[in-house]
């Protein structure tokens, strides 16, 4: 919001970029990292702006929002495997299928933005108690994946939702003052911090499958 564009302007403007981006993602007939990558922080804006516009300018607040929200990621989930017969992310493979798929990423960032505003504002944890939970969460299906036999669909989409607000509360983390709990970042400056943080991942994660190959 440095821009002070509002959420439903800045939504649309995200959304435009989102969408490009997923166009060529559709059409490409390889994977590439970058921009795979790209349109899944693409959808992560335009998540973010969407959850503050129904949260905030809807006036339900985050309960409301975040109910709401939940319901639109399930409406998504179901209507995927009703058409297509599977929700694992090892079957998108082909057009409709990434387009269920994106459509419940996006579902699935703006209902984990409202998750992480939510653990920080009303239920009063801060942004380091915040970081705490969702580590937690995170480390705890991780637990589930070595160790039982959970569904690995159910256990991607629930580590995917929860990535999100980990990732809000760390930027929030990042460029809130200190008096608040934050390290009183600019905001230009923490978005690099963390695109510097992911362009690295990326990197390294390149290296490591292809030694793999």
């Amino acid at each position: 919001m440095s821009l002070n564009l509002g959420y439903l302007i800045s939504t649309f403007i995200f959304a435009a970029v989102f969408i490009a981006l997923l166009f060529f993602q559709i059409r490409s007939k390889f994977y590439r990292p970058y921009l795979y990558w790209f349109t899944i922080i693409a959808s992560t804006t335009v998540g973010t702006t969407l959850a503050d516009l129904i949260d905030r300018s809807l006036g339900i607040g985050y309960i409301g929002g975040s109910s709401l929200l939940l319901g639109l990621v399930c409406l998504s989930l179901f209507s995927w495997y009703k058409v297509e017969g599977s929700i694992s992310p090892h079957t998108v493979n082909y057009p409709r299928a990434e387009i269920f798929y994106w459509l419940t990423i996006t579902f699935s960032q703006t209902l984990g933005t409202a998750l992480g505003d939510w653990s920080a504002d009303t239920m009063g944890l801060g942004y380091s108690g915040g970081i705490i939970l969702f580590v937690g969460l995170i480390l705890m299906i991780l637990a589930l994946y070595k160790f039982t036999h959970v569904s690995r669909t159910l256990l991607f989409w629930s580590a995917f939702v929860l990535t999100r607000p980990l990732g809000a509360v760390v930027g929030d983390f990042l460029d809130k003052p200190i008096a608040s709990g934050g390290l009183d970042l600019s905001r230009f400056t923490a978005s690099a911090v963390i695109l510097i943080a992911i362009l690295v991942c990326i990197h390294f994660s390149n290296k490591t499958t292809a030694k793999k190959a």
